[in-house]
């Protein structure tokens, strides 16, 4: 059975490392408590008081005083400084004070741009024409006025300064109640005292903190509970007509929460909580939903584009009448896709209709797609996770630039590390892909921007998927309806199971025929005076033979390279004619760019960093 320590005095005590789930501490006097590292699953702290106990309180009360003491004796020594401007009796004096006024300008102009700047740099001057001693005061006075407003903006939420806060909050919690790195899983702070406790690195994944009081006074490196409207919203509930776009809410206990319109847009709302929370016509556009408990939310009204959701997303009886699953409606129409098209849902539908992609991993491109790179990257992911068979189900290109590919995944899989492999493997891919695309095209950024782009349309999706026959379904609507309209921006197209020989070139590829050409291109030229020292016919022998013989690098880029070793050799047939210079430049840049995505202990890419500059310099490329 848990321990009860409800209504008793713990002041000073030590839990660290214990565990304690599902102790009851209510109305229990925790200050100054240490549960650092301790297991606090399902703990009941309703009505609790933590945070510094009298002698802590004192000390640190001392504390602050002598720094108040040495912050004046600063500014009076700043204003010393100052004053010497005017002892003119002494040319060193008059440069030491103006260089001081001149950094204590510029400190004030970085720091911060508002009027009362402005009016303590005014309160040291006007000083100056009553002397001397006057300037000394009026600095004290500036800085006085300049430190106590700083301070006042930094708890006011003020972003630009919200590391003076972070450190005022850290000191203030020395000594106060310690939940340091602990596991807080679902456990209840409603209504509790928390000013000066520590929650650095906990978890606080559903820890309900509703009514609790003081918590913005409280240390919260690390945790969600670094943005004060994020505290402000777990402590009153209330988020209604809001915007938390792009917030981080993971694990955010927001059981009965009010956030009727408000803009969730891209937040990150993994394992969170919306038990019979109000979300109606909320933005729930490109949220990260991944076990997030939605039971008995209201949802009539939210859009829901892009949404990320998986089987541990709990969509159990759901209020809601209709949906929308475009977050803006289609060009010149009104037309945010509603489900259903007409009508209301019935019992149940709404998670019916989101049935089909609980077992799918979305992965979202926002500036649309390189295929190559995806390709590569699908079947990197593929082998990394070879006990998993993984099904490209489909892909939507939802306008603005947003792609929304849907991996089929079976039960039990790890989505998250699915998601997480994908995203490295397509962002290595993509600069593999990107330094090939400068080098063939001398093209410049902008290029590689709109060449990704254009990739996103419909048309040059089915043209790089159009290797292998595959059944296309064309589908505008969730129902299943033929689509009707082929400019829409939300065209879907149904993939269906892909195996693990796709490949995005659209052509079979023909490396024995690519090879022999290669083969005869070298064998033009003339072999090596020297038997023990091999010439440029000998090097890119041995280049063809290691692209040939690596197994990780793809067909269509072994095809590519092959190519290069082309080039390279019919450049060393005239190798001081400048248009084959150029070339051979632009083949070696590309060899470089098709190997970058190979791991650096791979055979190939250790030889070709042998045989590259060799052949350079044999080219006179330097």
């Amino acid at each position: 059975m848990p321990p009860d320590y409800s209504g008793q005095n713990l002041r000073g005590r030590s839990f660290k490392g214990q565990n304690l789930t599902g102790a009851n501490f209510s109305k229990a006097d925790i200050r100054g408590a240490n549960f650092t590292n301790a297991i606090l699953k399902d703990a009941d702290f309703t009505g609790g008081k933590a945070g510094l106990q009298r002698r802590w309180t004192i000390g640190l009360l001392i504390a602050s005083w002598l720094l108040s003491v040495i912050s004046g004796f600063f500014s009076i020594l700043v204003g010393r400084l100052i004053a010497s401007i005017f002892d003119i009796k002494s040319t060193q004096n008059v440069i030491i004070g103006i260089v001081s006024l001149i950094v204590i300008l510029v400190f004030f102009i970085i720091t911060i741009r508002k009027s009362l700047t402005a009016g303590a740099v005014a309160v040291a001057v006007a000083g100056a024409g009553a002397g001397a001693g006057a300037v000394a005061a009026a600095v004290a006075a500036a800085f006085t006025l300049f430190s106590a407003y700083i301070g006042w903006r930094s708890f006011a939420g003020d972003e630009k300064d919200a590391w003076i806060r972070s450190f005022a909050l850290a000191f203030a919690a020395t000594g106060g109640t310690s939940f340091r790195n602990a596991d807080l899983t679902d456990a209840d702070f409603t209504g509790a005292t928390l000013k000066n406790t520590n929650f650095r690195k906990a978890n606080l994944t559903r820890t309900r903190f509703y009514e609790a009081k003081k918590l913005d006074f409280a240390r919260v490196d690390d945790t969600i509970l670094t943005k004060l409207a994020v505290i402000k919203l777990l402590l009153t509930g209330n988020g209604r007509g809001k915007s938390y776009a792009g917030a981080n809410l993971k694990g955010a206990n927001l059981i009965g929460a009010d956030l009727k319109e408000a803009n969730l847009k891209d937040a990150y709302i993994s394992e969170a909580t919306f038990q019979g929370a109000c979300l109606e016509g909320a933005n729930l556009t490109l949220t990260q939903a991944v076990g997030t408990n939605f039971t008995s939310a209201q949802m009539t009204g939210a859009c829901v584009e892009a949404w990320n959701i998986e089987s541990t997303t709990k969509l159990d009886n759901i209020d809601c009448r209709f949906i929308y699953l475009l977050e803006h409606p289609k060009p010149e129409t009104d037309d945010r896709e509603r489900r259903p098209s007409s009508g209301e849902f019935q019992p149940r539908e709404f998670t019916k209709l989101f049935e089909e992609v609980l077992n799918t991993v979305d992965l979202i491109f926002r500036n649309g797609i390189d295929w190559k790179a995806f390709i590569n990257a699908f079947q990197t992911v593929q082998n990394q996770n070879a006990d998993t068979e993984l099904a490209l189900q489909s892909i939507e290109n939802k306008g603005d630039g947003v792609v929304v590919v849907k991996v089929g995944v079976p039960d039990g899989a790890d989505k998250e590390k699915i998601h997480s492999d994908f995203t490295q493997n397509y962002q290595l891919a993509l600069q593999a892909v990107e330094e090939k695309y400068k080098a063939q095209l001398q093209a410049k950024d902008e290029q590689i921007v709109v060449y990704r782009q254009q990739s996103g349309e419909m048309t040059e999706i089915v043209r790089l998927l159009a290797n292998k026959p595959i059944n296309v379904q064309v589908d505008n609507k969730v129902e299943n309806k033929n689509m009707t309209n082929s400019n829409d921006a939300s065209r879907k197209i149904e993939i269906g199971s892909v195996g693990r020989d796709f490949n995005a070139s659209g052509q079979a590829l023909n490396l024995g025929d690519i090879s022999g050409t290669v083969t005869n291109t070298i064998n033009q030229l003339p072999a090596s005076p020297e038997p023990e020292k091999p010439g440029i016919k000998e090097l890119l022998t041995q280049l063809q033979a290691a692209i040939e013989a690596d197994t990780n690098l793809p067909q269509e880029d072994k095809a590519e390279a092959l190519e290069q070793v082309k080039t390279l050799a019919e450049a060393g047939k005239s190798p001081q004619e400048g248009a084959m210079q150029k070339a051979a430049k632009t083949a070696i840049k590309i060899l470089k760019g098709t190997i970058s995505s190979l791991p650096s202990a791979t055979k190939l890419v250790e030889q070709c960093s042998n045989l590259l500059p060799l052949i350079s310099n044999f080219l006179g490329l330097g």
